[in-house]
């Protein structure tokens, strides 16, 4: 059975009212977030933004940093370094998989 997009956490399939609705935020914070590069969600042939279910969960965060008092350009380095320390340790568990070193 193939995959459906409902399926796919990075399949843009929201739009920004709905995901002002869900998140409780307004929409002009969500396009803050997108002008200021802290989250850049896809685009619909017609320039909408759609966001995935792994860019709302991100949205969250974000807020989360907001509400913790956090400006957008902390938030935004904040998000580049878990991303690197995720990569790094995909990284790790690939050597250590190789070298046949449970972790």
């Amino acid at each position: 059975m193939p995959e459906l997009p409902c399926d796919d956490e990075h399949a843009p399939l929201y739009s920004l009212g709905q995901v002002a609705d869900m998140l409780q935020v307004r929409q002009a914070y969500l396009r803050r977030l997108d002008e200021h590069d802290v989250i850049s969600p896809s685009r619909s042939s017609g320039g909408q933004r759609r966001y995935s279910r792994r860019d709302i969960k991100t949205v969250q965060h974000v807020t989360d940093l907001a509400d913790q008092g956090m400006t957008l350009i902390a938030i935004r380095r904040i998000l580049q370094l878990e991303r690197e320390l995720a990569d790094v340790r995909r990284e790790l568990a690939e050597v250590r998989t190789r070298l046949g070193d449970p972790g």
